[in-house]
């Protein structure tokens, strides 16, 4: 019996970056001499890895307190199945791609809970499992993940064929998981050895039919200020011999035809997005703050949407039309905005194309709506970028770029300083890429999330979001910009958005001259408040970290009014910001909360205000200085009242800060070492009694 080189992937995304290298991975099998099938982990009727013999490549990324995404949770279930036997699994040979974040606790838990059940249950690895870091970028893992996984798949494939069962003990093919080639190993970021499928400079690029080298007759002097910069690099790696990636194949063929496509605005409603519309802005800071905070309530009342506070909505924002005319006017297609695109495979290729490109949409329909034309360019894109540059040492760049010399300048010209495409495309003008390029290269536009502000209950057929307007100041690399959603919403409110502390005049606007936005409900299964209103609670949210808090302050509010001789627990919030006359967010209202009793302490710090005449070098500065100052009452809380703590905010910094804060808080309080005081905080975590919701 001969076995097909054919191979299942599955994936587990919650914002579609799991699904994204799932699909990469599909595009790429063909060109190895595989077929890929495809599916989401939520689609169970698509496949049965209860019976699977084909190997299985799964991608899974973590989500909320190191929880699997929401569309793997139907399938963890199903294998956490306690009467499930031992070697249920047994016949499954598989690979694991996890995603994760190390800002964040639980880094990679959702990939890791499926890999260790599936381990639990007799399946084996036919090759390492890779753990990909966000907070150091995915890429840094995920692409030698990708390229060693075709030299296991041929391991996988030979062992089965020549065995001719599905059975074999593929234990020791973890040993030896990473092709090797004559340059030897090297090792990334996560110990991982890999191998970057490097092609030497020095030998014929296939596609031109030339030599490239450092020396090449065409390449323009550097300048004599030798300062590394994005468009040039300094000794060594000017002068050095590249080892570049493959170059990524070519799979679509894009058409434009000349067939009106006027009218379009906004995608489709299939996955669950409803037109509603923004019926108030308010700015919640001063002029002067740091940064712009603004309120926007949406009038829900006519789609029926349910949400809890703690619960959050994706809203869904386009790229700046201004970005889009400038892509289009690079590219020289202006004058074919509005012809409808048709996008097929090439002849023999088994990839797809990919799920989120539209038949028949018009080009600035897909340019606006359906691709990200702002995310950092992968190696993979640059390197195909290199391919259609004209100029010498443009080309030269770029494969600088994407090369393994050049990880360092790429670290820090293109992905740590949010370079984009255009932004390339400025600093190269000689790189003409066709329009079949970026189809393949950028990635989904996903939507952005925000959590509720709010309480049905206090404000029914309405939610609330809060955000700061990012801005980008700028830089040699790119222009000064805003956010693409914080700032497309601050513009698309700005007819109707209200200055702090002013009264609009008039409240009742026409829905006609609202503006409008798409959203849709993203419920939380464990940020919310406890069930039972008698445990108390310790919130901790600075800045806009406040949000989720605020609905569950209405909510309570709401509550203690309905039911007056019910008993209710203490509520305790550490709010930060920088200066208390600046950004002082939802200040009257907590106040109020605290009047009321709904808030039994309200402990506040600010960063940047100076102390008063009565205010020492110790003044708390941020949230975990207050934390340390009421250990007592938080420890009393946490370990002796059962209660709950949530986070909301700022993962790098602010959430790591108080970890380690609460870590310190429980070992003091129980005389134990740091080892025990992390298994403590391991257990509140379990318990879903110390929940965060932060981002970074």
């Amino acid at each position: 019996m001969r076995f097909a080189a054919r191979f299942l992937i599955l994936y587990g995304s919650q914002r579609g970056q799991a699904q994204s290298i799932a699909e990469e991975i599909c595009q790429q099998a063909a060109e190895h001499g595989f077929t890929a099938d495809i599916s989401c982990l939520s689609n169970q009727h698509k496949y049965n890895v209860d019976r699977e013999i084909r190997p299985v490549v799964f991608v899974v990324s973590t989500t909320g307190d190191g929880d699997p995404p929401d569309t793997a949770h139907k399938f963890v279930r199903k294998i956490k199945n306690k009467s499930l036997v031992h070697d249920h699994f047994s016949h499954l040979r598989y690979a694991l791609l996890a995603l994760g974040d190390t800002n964040y606790a639980n880094f990679c838990n959702g990939g890791k809970t499926i890999d260790s059940r599936l381990q639990q249950l007799g399946a084996k690895h036919f090759y390492a499992t890779g753990h990909a870091d966000d907070g150091t970028g995915l890429e840094v893992v995920v692409d030698p993940w990708i390229e060693g996984l075709w030299d296991a798949l041929k391991k996988i494939f030979s062992s089965m064929s020549s065995s001719n069962q599905q059975s074999a003990d593929l234990s020791d093919c973890t040993q030896d998981n990473y092709h090797k080639n004559a340059s030897g190993q090297e090792k990334n970021k996560s110990g991982l050895e890999v191998d970057l499928q490097l092609l030497k400079l020095s030998e014929v690029d296939s596609q031109k039919g030339k030599t490239i080298t450092s020396d090449s007759s065409d390449v323009e002097t550097l300048s004599t200020a030798l300062v590394a910069s994005l468009k040039q690099s300094v000794p060594p790696l000017s002068e050095s011999v590249l080892n570049v990636p493959a170059l990524p194949a070519s799979y679509l063929e894009v058409c434009l035809e000349q067939v009106s496509t006027e009218g379009e605005t906004v995608p489709s409603d299939k996955d669950g997005y409803r037109e509603v519309s923004i019926s108030k802005a308010v700015q919640l800071t001063q002029d002067d703050a740091v940064k712009n905070a603004i309120l926007l309530e949406l009038d829900i009342s006519e789609q029926s949407i349910a949400y809890q506070p703690g619960d959050a909505f994706d809203i869904l924002c386009p790229n700046r039309a201004s970005e889009v005319e400038e892509l289009l006017l690079r590219l020289d297609l202006q004058t074919q905005k509005n012809c409808a695109v048709q996008v097929n495979l090439l002849k023999n290729s088994t990839a797809k194309v990919p799920l989120h490109i539209p038949q028949s949409g018009s080009l600035q329909f897909i340019l606006t709506w359906c691709l990200e034309i702002r995310s950092a360019p992968k190696k993979a894109f640059v390197r195909a970028l290199a391919d259609f540059t004209q100029n010498g040492s443009e080309k030269r760049r770029l494969l600088e770029l994407c090369s393994k010399e050049g990880s360092a300048d790429y670290n820090s010209f293109v992905r740590d300083t949010n370079v984009c495409l255009l932004d390339l495309l400025r600093a190269f003008p000689s790189c003409l890429p066709p329009l079949s390029l970026l189809f393949e290269h950028l990635p989904k536009l996903q939507p952005r999330a925000y959590s509720a502000a709010s309480s049905s209950l206090q404000h029914p057929g309405k939610v609330h979001f809060v955000f700061n307007v990012v801005e980008f100041p700028a830089c040699p690399e790119h222009p000064a910009r805003t956010g693409l959603c914080t700032g497309w919403l601050a513009d698309h409110v700005s007819s109707i958005l209200r200055p702090l502390g002013t009264v609009p005049a008039s409240e009742h606007l026409g829905t006609s001259s609202q503006p409008k936005v798409h959203v849709r409900p993203r419920p939380s299964s464990t940020f919310h408040l406890p069930a039972d209103p008698s445990i108390p609670v310790v919130m901790v949210g600075p800045g806009t970290g406040v949000a989720p808090f605020i609905g569950f302050l209405q909510q309570r509010e709401k509550e203690r009014e309905a039911n007056q001789e019910a008993t209710f627990g203490e509520t305790w919030l550490f709010f930060g910001c920088r200066h208390k006359d600046k950004d002082f967010l939802f200040r009257y209202e907590l106040e109020r909360f605290e009047h009321n009793g709904t808030l039994s302490h309200l402990i506040v710090c600010f960063s940047r205000d100076e102390p008063d005449a009565a205010g020492t070098v110790n003044t708390p500065t941020y949230v975990q200085h207050n934390l340390r100052l009421h250990a007592k009452n938080v420890a009393s809380i946490l370990l002796k009242n059962k209660g709950s703590l949530y986070v909301c905010g700022d993962a790098k910094n602010m959430a790591k800060d108080v970890n380690d804060t609460l870590l310190e808080i429980i070992g003091n309080e129980l005389q134990i070492d740091k080892l025990d005081a992390m298994k403590i905080v391991a257990g509140l975590r379990e318990e879903k009694r110390y929940l965060q919701d932060i981002w970074s």
